[in-house]
């Protein structure tokens, strides 16, 4: 399993002079750790009064973590709804009063990500330890610093806690439902976009980039597309592998305290795919599912982009008052993240124009679309729009619209200023 503090050893006094840095000083991995949960974080020194914080879906899967801690002699509070499939602020809120009202000292959150994010971002917020215990290897924020919550119908980013401790029990990882497991997969994959994006803005706008960053990550998704074939599979030394790629994504996102490194267009049209299904009331899918999906809509296109071989370029010129309309009851977070300027005021379009040579190669440097939609078919994953409940319509709307809800350069964003 991964020795963190010997990985931030090594990259200290990185030649691209950021400061890596990763708060989790344990890592377990084992078959049976569910029942060892109370011991473990008594080692790590975890305060007395805990809060246990999951849905009946994570508790069922790992239904010996609150007796181990209380056998352990920790003081226990649990909050645990029915289903938590999108992590909301007040969630984070609720996990936030515990902690300030003296009641609790530290959280340990049970599940996959939608419970781990609001105490991630509640523990940030009052400084409180955590930990996470994961029940599926279905995302790969387990090491990041960064908490996907919406408040309201918006869906955010927030700067937020790297655990102290991650744990995971490889028998149940290796029992997950597969649908968890391919959302784990399909989340991977998108790291092929998110590098293309990171190095084109590197490129273009100057961007900070971690060459040892990128290359962690280019490991780690190499490694786990590699596993395709074992992705459902229920053995536990399968199970433990897709995690430990996973959490090496998260590490390197702690690295860069930003998203940069795991997340690039394709996170936000699923975001964008999230915040409207949510503006009609529906649940979306598991992230994963669609973060998968649009990977491979991101892929076709960027692929379509560097079959040019030149292009010419212009500012950028977007109609805001029908990007507005269209964003419906989004559009004040949104106008808020596009004013009073954009994110490609500063480039300008010969600098575009000679960096696309250079972005072609960026984009034919990873898989192609068809060779990650052949993994993801053998991980499980669905692949097409329609059968993750997206229609034609509402995806060439999401295509069109989805790179002004961040203000993060893209290519797809780029793409913008392209005349014809």
């Amino acid at each position: 399993m991964i020795d963190i503090p010997s990985m931030v050893s090594d990259f200290a006094g990185c030649s691209c002079g950021q400061n890596h840095e990763c708060a989790i000083g344990l890592v377990r991995v084992e078959s049976g750790l569910q029942g060892r949960v109370g011991e473990t974080l008594r080692a790590a020194g975890f305060p007395h009064r805990l809060l246990l914080f999951g849905d009946k879906a994570g508790f069922g899967a790992a239904p010996q973590v609150g007796p181990s801690l209380k056998e352990a002699g920790f003081s226990v509070e649990t909050i645990e709804y029915d289903s938590l499939r999108v992590a909301r602020m007040e969630d984070v809120e609720r996990v936030e009063n515990a902690i300030r009202s003296g009641r609790v000292e530290g959280a340990v959150a049970v599940g996959t990500g939608s419970a781990h994010d609001p105490c991630r971002l509640a523990c940030a917020r009052t400084g409180a330890p955590l930990a996470l215990f994961a029940t599926a290897a279905s995302m790969d924020g387990f090491a990041s610093y960064s908490a996907p919550i919406v408040d309201g119908v918006f869906k955010t980013t927030h700067p937020a806690k790297c655990p102290e401790v991650v744990l995971a029990d490889s028998a149940i990882l290796a029992a997950a439902p597969a649908e968890l497991k391919s959302a784990g997969f399909g989340d991977m994959m998108a790291k092929y976009v998110a590098l293309i994006d990171w190095r084109v803005s590197h490129l273009v706008s100057g961007e900070p980039l971690c060459e040892r960053v990128a290359g962690l990550v280019r490991e780690a998704v190499d490694k786990i597309f590699a596993l395709a074939p074992r992705v459902l599979a229920t053995d536990e030394e399968s199970a433990a592998a897709v995690f430990e790629a996973l959490l090496l994504t998260g590490v390197a996102m702690s690295f860069t305290k930003t998203s940069r490194p795991g997340s690039g267009t394709e996170h936000i049209l699923a975001h964008f795919w999230e915040c409207m299904e949510l503006t009609e009331g529906k649940i979306p899918n598991y992230h994963g599912i669609d973060v998968g999906v649009a990977t491979l809509l991101v892929m076709r296109e960027y692929e379509r982009l560097a079959a040019m071989e030149t292009v010419r370029a212009r500012r950028e010129t977007p109609d805001w008052d029908e990007i507005y309309r269209a964003y419906g009851p989004l559009a004040p977070n949104v106008r808020q993240l596009n004013t009073p300027d954009t994110i490609t005021d500063g480039i300008a379009p010969e600098a575009l124009e000679a960096a696309w040579p250079e972005i072609r190669r960026i984009v034919a440097s990873v898989p192609s679309s068809a060779t990650i939609q052949e993994a993801m078919r053998t991980a499980g994953c669905p692949c097409e729009p329609a059968q993750v409940g997206k229609s034609p319509e509402f995806v060439a709307k999401a295509m069109s619209l989805h790179p002004y809800m961040r203000r993060r350069l893209s290519l797809m964003r780029l793409s913008k200023m392209l005349v014809g």
